[in-house]
C-alpha cells in the first residue's frame, strides 16, 4: 500500500484504529447476539421483540461494514474472526436462551458497553483532529444510547 498522507500521524492512525477494532468487535457481538435472540424470543411480546431485534441487527450489519472500512480507511487491517472479535469485544457471550426480558436486559447492557467503547475511541479520535472517525464514533454512540433508551422502556418497571 502507498504512504497515507491525510493529515493524522502514522501514530494517531493506529491508535484510533486499535479503538475501532474494539468497536468494531463489540457490534458484531452485539449483532450475532442480537440475530440470536431474533430467532429465539418467545412469549408474549414474541411479535414485538422479534420484529424489533431484526431492525436492530440489520442495522449493526450496516454499522460494522462502516466501522471496518473506516479502520481500512485508516491504514491497518480489520480483524473479521470470531476468535479475534472474542479477544476484542468487551460484550459477554451469552449460553442458551434466556427468556424474553433477560434477553432485552441483556441487550439494553450490551447497547450501553458499545457506548462506553464509543466514549473511549472518541477521545483517540479527537486528540488526534480526525474528524472522521469522530463522525462515525458520535454517530454510533447516539444510534446505542437511542437502542438502549427503547429497550429499557420495554421492561416491566
Amino acid at each position: 500500500m502507498s504512504k497515507i498522507d491525510i493529515g493524522i500521524s502514522e501514530n494517531d492512525r493506529n491508535a484510533i484504529a486499535e479503538g475501532l477494532k474494539k468497536l468494531l468487535a463489540d457490534s458484531y457481538t452485539l449483532y450475532l447476539q442480537t440475530h440470536n435472540f431474533h430467532w429465539n424470543v418467545e412469549g408474549p411480546q414474541f411479535r414485538e421483540l422479534h420484529l424489533m431485534f431484526e431492525e436492530h441487527y440489520t442495522e449493526l450489519a450496516t454499522a460494522v461494514d462502516e466501522i471496518a472500512e473506516r479502520i481500512r480507511t485508516l491504514g491497518v487491517a480489520a480483524p473479521g474472526t470470531y476468535k479475534a472479535f472474542v479477544e476484542l469485544s468487551s460484550i459477554e457471550e451469552v449460553e442458551g436462551v434466556p427468556e424474553a426480558t433477560e434477553m432485552v436486559r441483556l441487550l439494553t447492557h450490551g447497547h450501553e458497553q458499545v457506548v462506553k467503547t464509543c466514549r473511549e475511541s472518541l477521545k483517540l479520535a479527537q486528540e488526534a483532529d480526525d474528524e472522521s472517525s469522530a463522525a462515525l464514533i458520535g454517530d454510533r454512540m447516539r444510534v446505542h444510547e437511542k437502542t438502549a433508551w427503547m429497550l429499557r422502556a420495554t421492561l416491566p418497571k
